[in-house]
């Protein structure tokens, strides 16, 4: 198991490097320049001077080995706007990101999961025609669409929901005000990631209740309910933790949309604008950072794996 560990971590750090290869010199080698630069505003002499203070004047090779080694040291280097070190905006927006992602994954499972075994139990239903239906719906609504759609509705029409932020400007933070701010995000992204959690719970549940030991089961009167979730569910467990390990990159890289949509202040939102502006320093953080966590999250699934089933070991 530690080899294997070992291993998969060596893989990682490979595929992260790849990642920041290819991330730095599409973003250097594209035309135009980061924002603090492009001002005209400003005369050639300035540009000059400021290109030159940036370290901007070296040519792209070489700023990917300077940038490389700082970031192995930890140092990700200061936004080319604002002159703030990366890993402080980080800092600061990632925590919103993590409750829009953790508060998305509650509620995806939540109702998921219930539907995804109604759906298998009861195959062939009215109630498992509708997961269907809700699925394919699901997967063919874009979210940035989607997220617009409901903000006209509940935030311009009805007036009973906010259409962006974390808090309302002006007031407090407050717990319920953060809840109400949370609605529209997390329900469009739900509606996104709920079809991935039903269809692989739908289709994991349907697998086992063709096994012998659940017509045993049946067989020794064991109540319906017992069955499916003492015995049915738990053995189905494991394609719905490959499905989760899937799901986590995804709600990043969803919130990006979502967070422009709703203004909400996480990174999506900073990475948006960092692309925007060019701010070098700033993308390739928050790229560094993400696939670090997708790294980080895929490794945890494949040892969930063993916990979850014993006889899965990793040579």
């Amino acid at each position: 198991m530690v080899a294997f560990l070992l291993r998969r971590l060596g893989l990682g750090a490979i595929t992260l490097l790849l990642v920041t290869v290819f991330t730095f010199f599409m973003m250097n080698l594209a035309p135009g320049g980061p924002s603090a630069i492009m001002n005209m505003q400003t005369t050639a002499d300035q540009r000059a001077a400021l290109t030159k203070e940036l370290g901007l004047n070296h040519s792209v090779p070489v700023r990917y080995e300077m940038w490389l080694k700082d970031a192995i040291t930890g140092n990700l280097g200061l936004s080319l706007d604002t002159q703030q070190p990366v890993t402080t905006l980080i800092g600061q927006r990632f925590p919103n990101t993590a409750l829009l992602a953790a508060v998305t994954l509650a509620v995806t499972l939540l109702v998921g999961i219930p539907i995804g075994v109604l759906a298998a139990v009861r195959r062939g239903s009215a109630v498992d025609r509708l997961s269907i239906v809700m699925s394919t719906v699901g997967q063919a609504v874009p979210d940035f669409w989607l997220g617009i759609i409901l903000m006209i509705a509940f935030s311009v029409a009805l007036r009973i929901l906010p259409a962006s932020g974390m808090v309302t400007a002006g007031s407090a933070f407050s717990l319920p005000d953060l809840a109400r701010h949370l609605v529209l995000p997390v329900v469009t992204l739900t509606v996104v990631m709920l079809p991935n959690i039903v269809r692989f719970t739908r289709s994991a549940m349907l697998d086992v209740l063709q096994l012998d030991y659940i017509r045993t089961a049946r067989a020794k009167g064991i109540p319906m309910t017992w069955v499916y979730i003492r015995h049915a569910l738990r053995n189905a467990w494991i394609p719905i933790v490959a499905v989760v390990g899937l799901i986590i990159p995804l709600l990043l890289g969803g919130s990006v949309v979502v967070e422009s949509v709703f203004g909400w202040p996480g990174m999506g939102r900073l990475a948006v604008q960092a692309a925007t502006d060019r701010d070098y320093n700033v993308v390739m953080g928050v790229t560094v950072f993400v696939g670090g966590i997708v790294i980080l999250v895929n490794l945890l699934t494949d040892v969930v794996y063993s916990v979850l089933d014993p006889r899965i070991r990793h040579e």
